[in-house]
């Protein structure tokens, strides 16, 4: 049956409905008008209205796209099941022909997760940056090497690996530092995992090692931090990148920031010209996650500590395309401190 959580007005606006989608975790909104389907919002429908600078503060109607699929209540299950498979949706409103909402189905209601038939392969290879410290977790950092501490059954490094691993990924470059042979140590007896080292011998920054893969990577690439956990389509990251011809594309988390006072702005004498109740900001952050291009790394020097935003600096300069590409808030975990990493383990163990 229809829950209530997926359903809002059609006056709510983006910010709004991006913000329920945050707090409920849902990707996909139904809007209803007295029980009659008007349309749906979904995540990717957000992300498309601020790739294109649209402002947050319009309404959901707005941004309705004319041609949702729908299912109807006298549609039989194969034949759902097969459009569902065809045009590759994961929430289905169901109606009857008066255009009421009946029901939702979710695309693990009829599917095992097993079932990829309909998944698209991508073989990109990965780069995981795991050389740093991890100071912010000390003394756990002592002992264990951050990319191994556990959130579930699994160390963080293997959990991000398997993200990667379940469209398709399968060669992964680790690039290491701090207590290196610990981590080494670790995945020997790990044969699943097809994995190349890569050693910086003094720290170089979240960008410098990958220097050292320069002209052994001929296609375009991943790169994630260690402790930065993302759920993203990853098919519709690729397709973004490519689609723009980006040199690089950043993962950006949309975060809302709230002052909790009025604002006032003035002119020249403090002549107030416009005051703001609780205003809300928008903004996008670093998530930590990216997609290259093999030509991103000739802008790399060799043996040189450089930040990847050193190196996104250098690329804008040259005037190459350098893409964000939008996820909620709630979908970014970074297990840099100890407040998130017990966030995350207890998001693991409800999930389990």
């Amino acid at each position: 049956m229809i829950k209530s959580d997926q359903i809002i007005d059609g006056r709510v606006s983006l910010i709004e409905a991006l913000n329920i989608m945050d707090t409920r975790d849902r990707k996909l909104l139904l809007i209803c008008d007295g029980g009659l389907l008007q349309g749906v919002i979904s995540i990717g429908d957000i992300q498309r209205a601020l790739l294109g600078k649209k402002e947050l503060s319009l309404s959901v109607l707005e941004f309705v796209r004319p041609d949702i699929t729908v299912a109807y209540d006298d549609d039989d299950i194969e034949s759902i099941k097969a459009k569902m498979c065809r045009e590759r949706i994961e929430t289905m409103p169901i109606i009857d022909r008066q255009n009421r909402l009946i029901d939702v189905i979710e695309w693990n209601q009829l599917f095992s997760s097993e079932d990829e038939s309909n998944r698209e392969i991508i073989s990109y290879p990965v780069v995981i940056m795991a050389g740093g410290k991890g100071t912010r977790l000390l003394p756990l950092t002592n002992i264990i090497p951050k990319p191994l501490i556990p959130i579930s059954k699994k160390s963080i490094i293997e959990e991000i690996m398997t993200l990667f691993k379940n469209v398709g990924c399968e060669k992964f470059y680790i690039s290491v530092n701090y207590k290196k042979e610990i981590i080494e140590e670790y995945f020997s007896d790990k044969k699943h995992w097809k994995i190349e080292f890569i050693h910086e011998d003094t720290p170089l920054g979240t960008a410098g090692s990958l220097y050292l893969l320069k002209n052994r990577l001929n296609s375009a690439f991943f790169v994630i931090n260690c402790d930065t956990l993302v759920t993203v389509k990853l098919e519709d990251l690729v397709e973004y990148h490519k689609t723009n011809n980006n040199v690089i594309t950043v993962v950006s988390v949309v975060k809302r920031m709230s002052i909790p006072y009025g604002t006032i702005e003035t002119e020249i004498g403090g002549i107030i010209s416009d005051i703001k109740e609780k205003p809300e900001f928008v903004y996008q952050i670093n998530s930590g996650m990216y997609i290259l291009e093999p030509e991103a790394l000739d802008y790399i020097e060799d043996n040189t500590f450089t930040n990847i935003t050193d190196l996104i600096e250098r690329l804008i300069k040259n005037n190459k395309r350098v893409g964000a590409f939008p996820v909620p808030e709630n979908s970014w975990v970074d297990m840099g401190n100890w407040n998130e990493y017990l966030k995350l383990v207890d998001k693991f163990a409800e999930d389990k």
